[in-house]
């Protein structure tokens, strides 16, 4: 059976059916297709509600169902046994070399690189409905939602947690015993994790002001949980710029990284960052792009003038025009984001303004990248599907990682972990 089936007879590319309970129950479903031991597939089943236990009977079992059994235990052959073909982008490797498991995981740009390096993911993490959408449009997986809720005892057993988890301050009143410092914020259902689960290694990115966020005391709270309260080896985190690893992008953000074992930490260290490869004019559309792209005469003039006004009081201001010789600016969400990597593109033919452009469009070509352009900056192969509204695109390709970043830090660990194995 293919995936696509299942997932267009489950209504998995609706973001309102991947919502609070109702999406994790088609986590469970998806993640007992892909789960490979029986211990975890039965309790995932377990978790598959009435509604979608008889979706998914219609699918694979024939005939009146038996008397005296439960929706729930009829399904359970048919997920158990189920061979599904996973007609995605990136399917569950057949041979993996580890296991990990993918938290705040957006729309995959952890498991994407994580896959890439041997792993396979068995469990996976998500609150945003479009991002869910995202993901198992490209996984053949849905996420399931707030982490907060999930009880870390029953996630699978594995050998690598990453996680992009929110910088957050922590607050502390009185003293509190292990991690429990970090109560209330997102990076203590981290903690709890691997205090349950104790995998041989973490990876775990946040941005780049992580490094004096509350004069560094959040990060040193981190560390010190991370090394002292639940005992793993942590080198000193890296500033990495992804602009060092394969993409036109200068994006910076923290890498934190840790092992259950010395040898493992010993043998680790950042890749060099010490030669940029591409440029802008290597992840540009082949093809011209719709007018709806292209900014106004009317808008172009307005950015220019409160430029020109904050420049003047001596200020910064977000519109830039980056050359296809340069490097763009981290692609970011909201305010002036899709302004601060603008280009110039000339193949327009048809100037006809759409419904979102006030005025006609610029004589001198201006336009915003497209979604896929900004997928390219953050490493997303062409192949990784897109199917959310530009508005949603946008936000989520600016939240992900730069997957060839931490391809490079993936490959890194899992080297470490064997080096101090042999």
């Amino acid at each position: 059976m293919k995936y696509s089936i299942v997932s267009e007879h489950l209504g998995l590319d609706n973001e309102k059916s991947l919502k609070n309970g109702q999406g994790d129950s088609l986590a469970a479903l998806t993640h007992c297709l892909q789960a490979r031991d029986s211990g975890s597939s039965n309790y995932l089943v377990d978790r598959v509600s009435p509604e979608h236990s008889s979706l998914w009977n219609e699918l694979v079992i024939e005939g009146p169902r038996r008397s005296g059994r439960t929706q729930n235990q009829i399904a359970i052959p048919g997920l158990l046994s189920a061979e599904v073909k996973y007609d995605v982008p990136f399917p569950p490797p057949k041979d993996p070399k580890f296991r990990f498991i993918d938290l705040f995981a957006g729309i995959g740009g952890m498991r994407l690189a994580f896959q890439n390096a041997g792993g396979e993911c068995v469990f996976s993490s998500e609150i945003d409905p479009f991002a869910k959408k995202t993901y198992q449009a490209n996984f053949g997986e849905v996420p399931f939602g707030d982490i907060t809720a999930i009880d870390e005892n029953e996630i699978p057993d594995h050998d690598v947690l990453v996680g992009g988890f929110p910088c957050q301050a922590f607050s502390i009143a009185g003293k509190r015993l292990g991690f429990e410092e970090a109560r209330g914020t997102l990076f203590f259902d981290v903690a709890r994790i691997l205090h349950a689960k104790k995998p041989a290694a973490i990876f775990l990115e946040n941005v780049k002001g992580l490094m004096n966020h509350k004069g560094g005391d959040t990060l040193r709270v981190i560390l010190k949980i991370l090394r002292e309260d639940l005992g793993y080896f942590v080198p000193d985190p890296k500033i990495v710029n992804a602009k060092y690893f394969g993409v036109p992008q200068n994006r910076e953000r923290v890498f934190i990284v840790g092992f259950r074992d010395k040898k493992a930490a010993d043998a680790f260290a950042y890749p060099a960052q010490d030669k940029v490869q591409r440029r802008l004019s290597d992840i540009l559309e082949e093809r011209p792009v719709p007018s709806k792209y292209y900014l106004s005469t009317r808008y172009l003039e307005s950015m220019r003038e409160h430029r020109r006004r904050h420049e003047a009081k001596g200020h910064g201001f977000g519109y830039e025009i980056i050359p296809k010789d340069g490097i763009a600016n981290a692609i970011v969400v909201g305010g002036m984001g899709r302004e601060r990597n603008l280009v110039i593109d000339n193949r327009l033919t048809d100037r006809t303004p759409t419904t979102n452009i006030v005025g006609e469009i610029n004589h001198e070509f201006v336009r915003r990248m497209t979604p896929r352009e900004w997928a390219r900056l953050q490493g997303y192969p062409d192949k990784f599907r897109i199917v959310v509204s530009d508005a949603q695109a946008y936000k989520q390709f600016g939240n992900s990682v730069a997957v060839p970043a931490v391809l490079m830090i993936g490959k890194t660990i899992v080297k470490s972990i064997v080096l101090s194995n042999q």
